[in-house]
């Protein structure tokens, strides 16, 4: 984006303000810096008047002109064929010198005498503006034959390159860039004050129809005018050099500078596209063809997409007489992304509409109105014809407390509040310490607190924010999503740390699969449209049967040992999502090594539950009562957590082991809000010593471990504090009965132990064995 100091002076007073503040603050503010070049022209460049001007007698591409220059009449010869059209031109005097070290002497060309040299804007280190010299009027000042041409603030301006980022659009005019300083600098901006006026009385409905068709995403003002006696400024040609414009007629000239300067969205059409040769009246066809696509339509024909393109036939050329005028506003990331998936070739215009254009339509067309009247003769068509879009602005609670916590340094709400409206926002105050602000429609970027607390920043300086030590300012923001990721992680951490590696599998399985085994599959009506492959056509309902696969996967890669888990989502008929952790091991039990000469043990159900235990920690067995394709009838058991059945342990089926041609195999299947951690209280530790005793008994042979645990566990007996098995033995001696021997640990919180306390719990243990199960001593 270029911008001139003297431009920015026509909507904010920059006379107490230096080139090296202005420097200073537009980088302060975001808007960097990339080029600032500050034009100086010799003060011997004066403003001269054509006194007469005719052919060089031996020369017919040279004029000899009578030139005023203040000091007296020059005699200077011009090679340029616009002199002839020139009443005032910059004049360098003898003596002048120009870029490149030139400098003007007097001079004979062809036999004539010759006092200095009539410039083209070239020529004194200004951009081209033209072919041949600098015809000037007062669009720059009024005119003083004499006055240095330097010393008119427009000619020897100061141009500003900004580099703009993408979110910046509200920075691609004259206007919006005066707004940022404004609120930079403190200095309040200029209004532009203009009333046209309408000339012709009578109303546009009369001359013109607008129709409208489809969703309209687009605000559109339409005005209508007849022009005569077309051209435009010097000071317009100048600035539009200045930064680097383009325009090919007078009427584009004065439709790209009202452009740049407002930042709105001003389009011109020839009339004569829009009348039929059966009536005179000028028909706009505006139709949605597609979300943020708007198309303007003009006697069947399609004549341009609004903010993106417009036909060359539909353009106004010096020749045209009835001129129809277009502002428009739409939302930058709605046209952006429409233009991309439609593949539409865009103009030049595009660039400031996908970034984001003012929406201030009137504003646009009240500018553009004066630039017309003071360059053309115009008439003007009482009253508009408008498309209008409701439009929800952006609503933001802006904290004074919290903004002081982002920036780092305390700022008051009513300085908050100035910088917010001199930014453009409409602000109204909630309470001592909070404002309620609506984002304006050139500001899309801004989305919440954070994007109000940059604006802030920009404002008040970075360089002006005291340097703290870091201090994190950030609101708690554990909960329940946080606890779950950090179990998971725990989780993790534990199963490889005991040889496991995670697998990761999509949420989908072939149905047909689960049904093989037993386990439930998504209802019909709940069914996936469309599956992203053949064998993944439903939502799993297990995280094995995938596992399987990534066992299978591995055996054909030759690994022997293949130990797994993961954590994943499954869904039941209903889809209602649960989470898993699935384990499966494979293979041998350990690596081969020289400690087991190379021949590792298979896996087997003690190992594997060791295993889990290590990840889950600790769980008790029981009897399975799960029931489904995978479990092995006789080596299986739930596993209980807390008291709670959470899943299951097994080997897997010889059937599915077999169909699947995989080793020894071992899987379990766990809820996985089991195993997340729950606030326990701590417990005394004793100082007391302890001690272990055995008991040896023989029981029924059919009597299981567990039912043995579930009476001990009942005993009210506050020295017991542990018990477990360690021997169990079978004999032909012993027939229908087994040897069974159990450790327990005692302890007193109180006192050490004495023989009777021993022997009191030992005996109420050994009756509570003899009353359930008829245990004898072995």
């Amino acid at each position: 984006m270029i911008v001139t100091r003297s431009w920015l002076n026509e909507f904010i007073d920059l006379s107490g303000v230096s080139d090296e503040k202005l420097y200073e603050t537009f980088n302060a503010i975001g808007l960097e810096v990339d080029s600032m070049e500050k034009i100086e022209i010799d003060p011997k460049v004066v403003v001269g008047k054509i006194l007469s001007c005719e052919k060089h007698p031996d020369a017919d591409k040279l004029n000899v002109c009578k030139i005023d220059v203040g000091s007296g009449i020059r005699q200077i010869v011009c090679g340029a064929a616009n002199v002839v059209d020139a009443e005032y031109v910059a004049v360098a005097t003898i003596g002048t010198v120009l870029p490149g070290d030139f400098e003007i002497k007097h001079a004979k060309l062809r036999g004539v005498e010759s006092e200095g040299m009539v410039c083209a804007s070239s020529e004194l280190g200004l951009p081209e503006t033209g072919k041949g010299i600098m015809i000037l009027d007062e669009s720059i000042g009024e005119l003083e034959i004499g006055k240095p041409f330097g010393a008119y603030p427009c000619i020897a301006d100061t141009i500003i390159e900004l580099e703009l980022t993408a979110n910046r659009g509200d920075c691609l005019s004259i206007y919006g860039v005066a707004r940022d300083l404004s609120a930079a600098l403190n200095i309040e901006m200029k209004p532009f004050e203009y009333k046209q006026e309408e000339r012709m009385k009578l109303g546009i409905a009369r001359k013109m129809d607008l129709h409208t068709s489809g969703e309209m995403d687009a605000d559109l003002r339409y005005k209508l005018a007849t022009l005569q006696h077309v051209h435009s400024s010097f000071l317009i040609k100048l600035r539009l050099a200045m930064v680097k414009a383009e325009a090919d007629n007078p009427l584009a000239e004065i439709l790209a500078y009202a452009t740049h300067t407002t930042g709105v969205i001003l389009r011109m059409y020839d009339c004569a596209s829009f009348c039929s040769p059966e009536e005179e009246k000028v028909v706009v066809s505006v139709e949605a063809h597609a979300e943020g696509i708007i198309h303007v339509h003009a006697n069947g024909k399609h004549i341009s997409i609004v903010g993106v393109s417009q036909s060359e036939e539909s353009k106004p050329t010096v020749n045209s007489r009835e001129v129809l005028i277009e502002a428009s506003y739409i939302h930058p990331d709605l046209l952006a992304e429409a233009v991309v998936n439609e593949k539409i070739e865009t103009d030049d215009l595009y660039y400031k509409t996908s970034r984001g254009s003012n929406s201030d339509l009137g504003f646009g067309l009240g500018y553009l109105a004066y630039l017309m009247e003071h360059n053309t003769e115009v008439e003007c068509y009482e009253g508009s014809m408008d498309v209008e879009v409701e439009r929800e602005h952006e609503k933001v609670l802006v904290d004074a407390d919290e903004i002081s916590d982002i920036v780092g340094m305390e700022i008051e709400l009513s300085k908050i509040a100035v910088v917010l409206q001199k930014l453009g926002f409409d602000v109204t105050a909630m309470n001592d310490h909070q404002l309620a602000t609506k984002v304006p429609l050139f500001r899309h970027d801004i989305k919440n607190i954070q994007d109000i607390a940059e604006e802030i920043v920009r404002i008040v300086g970075i360089n002006n924010i005291p340097s703290k030590p870091l201090v994190f300012s950030e609101k708690k923001r554990l909960n329940e999503t946080s606890s779950r990721y950090s179990a998971k992680k725990d989780l993790r951490n534990r199963a490889v740390g005991v040889g496991f590696y995670e697998n990761i599998s999509y949420v989908f399985s072939e149905k047909e699969v689960l049904e093989r085994y037993g386990f439930e599959t998504t209802d019909e009506a709940l069914a996936l449209a469309n599956p992203i492959a053949e064998e993944l056509n439903t939502l799993r309902s297990t995280l094995l049967v995938n596992m399987l696969q990534a066992i299978k996967r591995n055996v054909s890669y030759s690994k022997k040992s293949i130990p797994l888990f993961e954590i994943g989502a499954v869904f039941d008929a209903e889809r209602t999502q649960t989470e898993k952790i699935g384990f499966v091991f494979a293979g041998q039990a350990e690596r081969e090594s020289v400690t087991n000469a190379g021949k590792p043990p298979v896996i087997d159900f003690a190992s594997f539950v060791g295993k889990l235990g290590g990840v889950i920690g600790h769980f008790d067995l029981v009897p399975c009562t799960f029931e489904n394709g995978l479990i092995h009838p006789y080596q299986s058991a739930d596993i209980v957590i807390d008291g709670k059945v959470c899943g299951f342990v097994s080997k897997l089926h010889p059937s599915v082991q077999e169909h699947y041609d995989i080793p020894v195999t071992f899987i379990a299947e766990i809820d996985f809000d089991v195993l997340m951690p729950k606030h326990i209280n701590a417990k005394p530790i004793s100082k007391f010593q302890g001690v272990y005793k055995d008991l040896s008994v023989v029981i029924d042979k059919n009597i299981r471990y567990y039912e043995v645990a579930k009476v001990l566990n009942g005993l009210d007996l506050p020295l017991l504090k542990e018990s477990y098995p360690v021997d169990i033995y079978t004999d032909e001696k012993l027939g229908e009965n087994k040897s069974l021997t159990i450790r327990f640990f005692i302890q007193s919180m109180e006192k050490t132990l004495e023989e009777s306390d021993i022997e009191h719990v030992m005996d109420a243990i050994m009756r509570a064995l003899q009353e359930n199960f008829g245990a004898e001593l072995r």
